[in-house]
């Protein structure tokens, strides 16, 4: 029996990764004191690893399927199928720089401000290299550096061309850098207040990031192993579309029962069955959150006992594999 490796992230990711897993109806044990939990499902070989790693060894083959930001997923350029958004975990990579430097408030401010001066920005981030794509595609970065890339310096090397602007690897804390060791840091938040009680101002949102569900190209290509990720990307999925939509229940008269369908969406098509007492039906759908306050009203008016859940998941089947039928062995 092949086993899919699973690998699952540590740090910020972590909490809310296990609650999806247990609300697809993983039971997982022993993260607290082990990198290797273990898990409800034979089949599956979880592991603990840093979110900025997984795209990587996933991408190697190391292991066949995981859970990571989108951002390491395009840091690392780390060549692997992106299976599903899962929704959470949501940050904003931003460029910030000390709040004093009130007539600076963009990049492009930035980068003029410093030629200008003829001073060497130096920029510190654990984005190396998305921190020197938003750079170089800067209009008055190529005006001023043209294809000079930027200095990439870490412990281990350097790499690039323009000593005028700097990017330094940070192993952490990067607010605490500017103004004495960086001019500005490229990092990620969530509310911004870190970033603020340091003193630093956001000019720019690099890129925003969520939770993704990714599998290695080639496990794909094993049947055994591509059935058991499709199984997850199923529950998965489903705990996705769960939190959006919301069951109901209506009893509504004979009379009423055509319109009340023309107001109702569906999932699908709605369930109706005939109630014990003759000209009364049931109703049941999965509709979406948002429309439900719109809905109300109209239930009201047509309809007669409203029960409503909050579905644990909704699994459109049909969906996971794009509508194309017997694609799995």
């Amino acid at each position: 029996m092949k086993k899919v490796k699973f690998a699952l992230p540590k740090g910020s990711l972590e909490s809310a990764t296990f609650e999806i897993l247990g609300r697809a109806g993983y039971k997982l044990s022993g993260q607290e004191r082990t990198y290797r939990p273990t898990i409800n499902d034979p089949k599956l070989e979880p592991r603990i690893l840093r979110p900025q790693e997984i795209p990587i060894y996933v991408a190697e083959g190391l292991h066949d399927i995981g859970i990571t930001g989108m951002d390491w997923i395009k840091e690392t350029d780390s060549d692997v199928e992106v299976l599903l958004d899962l929704e959470y975990g949501a940050i904003n990579i931003v460029m910030a720089i000390p709040k004093p430097w009130i007539t600076i408030n963009s990049l492009s401010q930035l980068v003029e401000n410093f030629w200008k001066e003829k001073k060497e920005l130096r920029i510190s981030t654990e984005y190396l290299n998305t921190t020197v794509s938003y750079l170089k595609s800067n209009t008055n970065y190529k005006q001023y550096y043209g294809h000079l890339a930027p200095l990439v310096i870490t412990p281990w090397w350097r790499i690039g061309n323009n000593p005028k602007v700097s990017v330094f690897l940070s192993f952490g804390a990067t607010e605490a850098k500017p103004p004495e060791t960086a001019d500005a840091i490229v990092d990620v938040t969530e509310t911004g207040t870190t970033l603020d009680q340091n003193d630093l101002k956001i000019i720019d949102i690099v890129d925003r990031s969520t939770a993704h569900l990714i599998a290695n190209k080639d496990a794909l290509k094993d049947p055994e192993k591509k059935e058991k990720i499709y199984d997850i990307l199923t529950l998965l999925k489903g705990v996705v579309d769960g939190r959006k939509r919301l069951h109901i229940f209506v009893n509504v008269s004979e009379t009423n029962l055509p319109k009340l369908l023309k107001q109702l969406p569906a999932l699908k098509k709605p369930t109706i069955s005939s109630l014990s007492e003759k000209g009364w039906y049931s109703v049941n759908t999965v509709i979406e959150k948002e429309v439900f306050i719109e809905l109300l009203p109209k239930l009201r008016r047509l309809a007669q006992g409203l029960v409503v859940y909050e579905p644990r998941q909704v699994l459109s089947l049909d969906e996971v594999l794009g509508g194309k039928k017997g694609d799995l062995p």
